[in-house]
């Protein structure tokens, strides 16, 4: 089994007796319903799993069920024989987005307290939206995504004890071995290729072939393209929520790599607020990830966001660097000057931030130039610019320069990653090695625990 770092989340709640229905959310083919039903089935003796996407395809049994009486009556038609008591029987209502008025009825059932609850849902964001009557107080949402770079290690056989030995490293400001962090670099640029979609690393850890774990990956991009605007009913709509998904590839290749509007319709007077609906589609199914526009960069940063310069990426590097390179894995393993990585690098970087926590933006300034990511920080009430580099270059980056040498955005820390071994402190910018990343967990404990 893939070691997930969600399952003590979902133990915990399991054993918690809540009175709010654990909702794991993200994209499909991230792995929420296997390790709901893994830890499900350890933990309980009467496990119910409903899938209400096949249900809606099929016979349709809860399609009426409006209240408790009948969500049990029809639960007790498909498993009847295991609906024993709260302590011993747990329900997983899985893709309960496609039943609008189950998210309704959670607080329902979670008040009668008759079972144990759990569910999963993608474009759940989306759902919730159009549900007249959401459970606010009822539902404890978690948002998952795809395995990140620890998970990967994990997979790979890198063992805990190696990993804390990483973290106390990081921690106190150290690089790793020469040994070791040719390993890790080596191990970071199979992610960039393999990604963080479960069957995708299984694939790479049993049989290293490339075309096969390609082939997963096209196969799950494919299907977020049919999701995209699968539950949106508007026709020019969901063309336009297409286009702007097929457009993400294009425009990270961009040297600005934001959204260009005018590409969406080919309008030169349509603006972002009028593709807002659009953007937040996407967002909302976890299959683009957002960075926003701060050119004011103040404590806190959401504050001070705005949509008029978006940029997206996709959830998973992986589906991104087999979109770019297919079947070629020497465009990322081996240092090849004619191929510009910045893009896919920035992608892994945006994909462990979201999933370690952290809301992403981006510092954009007509006259001082664009650093790629910034994040809060809040023991100082400033915020941390990062720099991701992929090249040689990593020592150059004027606009980083220009930003922490403002007086008024009081930046107390700043940070470049590359793949450059060496760990250290320069005319206010700490370097380290793009691998790091991973132990970006929660800026007032670990981030500023490495600074001080």
């Amino acid at each position: 089994m893939l070691y997930r770092k969600i399952t003590k989340r979902i133990e915990e709640y399991l054993s918690s007796n809540s009175n709010r229905m654990l909702l794991i959310d993200g994209a499909r083919q991230i792995g929420k319903s296997y390790i709901i039903r893994w830890v499900g089935k350890q933990m309980f003796s009467n496990y119910i799993e409903i899938n209400m996407e096949e249900d809606k395809l099929g016979d349709r049994i809860f399609a009426e069920a409006k209240t408790t009486k009948d969500f049990y009556m029809a639960l007790s038609i498909v498993a009847g024989d295991k609906m024993k008591d709260k302590s011993n029987t747990l329900i997983f209502i899985d893709e309960i987005q496609a039943y609008d008025h189950l998210l309704t009825l959670v607080k329902f059932l979670m008040t009668e307290n008759k079972f144990t609850y759990i569910a999963s849902g993608s474009l759940l964001g989306v759902t919730l939206k159009n549900t007249q009557s959401v459970p606010i107080g009822s539902l404890d949402i978690q948002h998952m995504y795809p395995m990140d770079f620890e998970e990967f290690l994990y997979a790979n056989g890198v063992g805990e004890i190696a990993i804390e030995a990483m973290r106390e490293s990081f921690s106190n400001r150290q690089a790793l071995s020469d040994a070791m962090h040719n390993k890790m670099l080596d191990l970071f640029k199979k992610y960039i290729l393999v990604g963080g979609l479960p069957k995708a690393v299984e694939t790479f850890v049993e049989s290293r072939n490339v075309i096969e774990f390609r082939s997963i990956q096209k196969e799950a991009h494919d299907l977020y393209r049919v999701d995209v605007s699968k539950y949106e009913e508007e026709h020019n709509k969901k063309l336009k929520i297409r286009r702007i998904f097929d457009m993400i590839p294009s425009n990270l290749e961009n040297k600005k790599k934001r959204v260009v509007i005018k590409d969406i319709e080919d309008k030169s007077w349509k603006r972002a607020k009028d593709y807002s609906d659009e953007f937040d589609y996407l967002i909302s199914a976890g299959i683009a990830l957002e960075v926003k526009a701060i050119s004011t960069p103040t404590y806190p940063l959401v504050e001070n966001s705005g949509k008029n310069l978006l940029k997206l990426y996709l959830n998973d590097v992986g589906i991104l660097s087999g979109i770019f390179y297919r079947n070629n894995i020497k465009a990322v393993m081996s240092d090849i000057k004619s191929i510009n990585l910045g893009s896919i690098y920035e992608t892994v970087v945006a994909q462990e931030l979201k999933a370690h926590g952290y809301k992403l933006y981006y510092y954009d300034n007509k006259k001082n130039g664009e650093v790629d990511y910034l994040i809060d920080d809040a023991d100082n009430l400033s915020n941390i610019p990062i720099e991701v580099k992929s090249g040689k270059d990593y020592t150059i980056h004027s606009a980083l320069d220009k930003f922490i040498s403002n007086d008024r955005y009081n930046i107390k820390k700043a940070y470049v990653l590359s793949n450059e071994q060496r760990v250290y402190t320069e005319k206010g910018i700490t370097y380290i090695p793009i691998y790091y990343v991973m132990f970006f967990q929660n800026i007032s404990n670990v981030v500023a625990q490495f600074l001080d």
